[in-house]
């Protein structure tokens, strides 16, 4: 039986293409990649749209497709293509983020939509925290409306990472805009534990590891009293580990992700094995600072999970039975005011 990483070896690495042979996916708000390798590694081909230096850095580093670093808003230009995936900013929706939606300054929809109005692209797809769902159910509303307007069958699902392949619990709204039948991809029946993702790397020390103190195991006791922890947040081996986040892989907090030594002290996760979590390759060169990425890291979509629904896109495309359209420009005289209030410039 071949090993975790040895797996994602095997099934994640881009594939070679001729220039305008397979279809054209835009990423926006692309980060270092996570659903570009997915997507990649079916045969696609990528353009990637992200403000941050460091996340453009990794991506043209391991992705054949480009990067442009540039700060997405409704009035971006953006070419035609044939798929457009992304993940719009998920702060306006998370609990950490306090939940503004619309509200916020950092929300990534106007420009998604804007794109999906441009691009016209026949099928489309956006991932979010769950949140989204919930607290701030009235604009996920919202925006679904809005992309129906531009033609499309819009479905939505929950998806678990950990059904897929991922080390690691971690639940997102995946929606999917498209005109045919589109099917979710199927659950895989047996889950990977973190102990299993990280093999040799878990008892390993090395001369950068980062140990917890007796100040630090002081205040993660004190934390998981206050939280009612019925059980430590040491990563636990034998299972998926909690969801993977900037926070928890990055910052010294009573929520670290931490692994618990034969010898009884905790150390921090590295670079690697948070990328491992997130079913990175080994070969995925993270550029840029240690903090950076992290940040890369916890931000992420899975590349496993983006391999997966990458190869229903790609059966969705390939189906006979799929409607080819063009979508009809919305004029603003034909827009309701529903509509213009994300399109708007």
């Amino acid at each position: 039986m071949i090993s975790y990483s040895e797996h994602l070896e095997n099934t994640l690495h881009p594939q070679p293409h001729d220039d305008h042979a397979q279809p054209l996916v835009l990423d926006l708000f692309a980060g270092c990649g996570g659903l570009a390798l997915g997507f990649e590694a079916q045969g696609f081909r990528t353009l990637g749209f992200e403000m941050d230096a460091d996340c453009c850095a990794t991506y043209r580093h391991n992705l054949l497709g480009d990067c442009v670093q540039i700060k997405l808003d409704a009035n971006t230009t953006f070419p035609k293509a044939d798929v457009v995936i992304g993940g719009p900013p998920c702060q306006p929706f998370s609990v950490g983020g306090n939940q503004n939606g619309l509200r916020d300054a950092r929300d990534g929809f106007p420009a998604f939509i804007s794109a999906i109005h441009q691009a016209q692209p026949a099928i489309w797809m956006f991932e979010n925290v769950r949140g989204l769902m919930y607290r701030n159910k009235d604009y996920l509303e919202l925006i679904l409306r809005e992309l129906e307007v531009l033609g499309y069958v819009v479905e939505f699902r929950l998806l678990n990472a950990v059904h897929y392949g991922v080390p690691q619990n971690r639940e997102r709204v995946i929606v999917v805009g498209h005109r045919g039948v589109f099917h979710y991809p199927t659950a895989l029946v047996q889950c990977v534990t973190a102990g299993e993702a990280l093999a040799e790397l878990a008892t390993q020390v090395t001369a950068d590891s980062k140990f917890l103190t007796p100040s630090m195991d002081q205040y993660v006791a004190k934390y998981e009293k206050a939280s009612c922890c019925i059980t430590p947040r040491d990563l636990h081996l034998h299972r998926p580990a909690r969801t993977v986040t900037c926070r928890n892989l990055a910052g010294a907090t009573g929520d670290m992700h931490r692994i618990v030594l034969p010898d009884g002290r905790r150390r921090r996760l590295t670079v690697r094995e948070g990328a491992r979590l997130q079913s990175f390759p080994d070969w995925f060169a993270f550029q840029g600072s240690e903090t950076s990425c992290f940040n890369q890291i916890g931000n992420a979509v899975p590349p496993l999970l983006a391999y997966h629904l990458a190869g229903s896109f790609r059966d969705y495309l390939e189906s006979p039975i799929r409607s080819d359209f063009s979508i009809t420009p919305i004029t603003k005289q034909d827009r309701t005011p529903v509509q213009l209030s994300l399109l708007a410039a």
